[in-house]
């Protein structure tokens, strides 16, 4: 019953648009400060890697402050928890509350581990009298096992709303470097498993750690919409305006989608559901891309 209570309240909900997640210590008040200038779609305030051991406790505290200061131009407000049961388990009651519209789940490697954290957040909502279900999740897949239970993690529970690849936990989890050849198949992988659950697949292949070397991020962003990426986390605020371009439509590909549109009218006008344009035949999927591009572009 508590399970179809969610579903029906998350069915309700749209998928939210973001091109740019900014992560922000919760810890530093002035990073805090000023996270809502940054132009970011979402803000994520951070209780996990960026955050030392012994001021996680003054970053929780801070939450309820933190979470009006960045939502002051109506990003979206999202707390990433640490994964040990402890640390999780204060992280969660500190962030279920009012204002915080996801929850980002470290090293999320199986979907029992999501649906006993939903169970934990939904008992929380209930306590505090929120809305049950508002709260969503954002799945972080940064082990290689992780890799063999994508379908059963993106389907896992109706909060689930993004996945994305952490690419240098994962790459350090392998052995490796987060270089391009490591990261491409457990990006793609990700990608379909959001899509085919219908999440967001959130993400670019290469390593999130390098943001001095602004035309190399900006040719990776862009290449991740491509291949079907939705957005990307950022560590710095000069990701987040490459971000928010790379990952909306070009004026070129607005007007070509709304020759296609307007050509696809024509079409069923006479009957036809495949069409030419410009030398190309243009048929359904063709037709579906174009009316993503003009609703992205709104």
């Amino acid at each position: 019953m508590i399970k179809d209570t969610v579903a029906a309240a998350e069915s309700a909900m749209s998928m939210p648009r973001w091109r740019s997640l900014l992560f922000v210590p919760a810890h530093v008040p002035r990073f805090v400060e000023t996270a809502y200038e940054r132009g970011a779609d979402g803000v994520i305030l951070d209780l996990e890697d960026s955050v030392p051991q012994d001021q996680k406790g003054e970053a929780r505290k801070r939450l309820p402050e933190s979470v009006a200061k960045v939502a002051r131009k109506g990003a979206s407000v999202l707390v990433r928890v640490n994964r040990g049961f402890r640390a999780l388990a204060a992280d969660l009651d500190a962030a279920v509350m009012a204002g915080v519209d996801a929850i980002v789940l470290t090293k999320t490697d199986s979907a029992e581990w999501i649906s006993e954290i939903a169970n934990v957040v939904s008992d929380l909502e209930r306590e505090r009298n929120l809305p049950l279900g508002r709260i969503r999740f954002l799945a972080q897949i940064e082990t290689p096992g992780a890799l063999q239970r994508l379908a059963a993690i993106a389907s896992a529970h109706p909060r689930m709303v993004a996945m994305a690849l952490g690419p240098e936990d994962f790459s350090a989890a392998v052995g490796g470097s987060p270089e391009f050849d490591l990261l491409l198949a457990p990006n793609l992988s990700v990608l379909f498993a959001a899509r085919a659950a219908g999440l967001l697949p959130l993400g670019f292949v290469g390593s999130i750690g390098e943001f001095t070397d602004t035309q190399k991020l900006r040719e990776a962003a862009v290449h991740a919409r491509r291949l079907g990426f939705a957005g990307a986390l950022a560590i710095h605020p000069t990701q987040v305006a490459i971000f928010n371009e790379a990952f909306s439509p070009s004026a070129q590909e607005v007007e070509w989608a709304r020759r296609v549109v307007a050509a696809e009218n024509d079409a069923a006008a006479r009957g036809l559901s495949a069409f030419s344009l410009d030398g190309k035949m243009i048929d359904p999927p063709v037709v579906r891309r174009a009316h993503e591009i003009l609703a992205l572009a709104q």
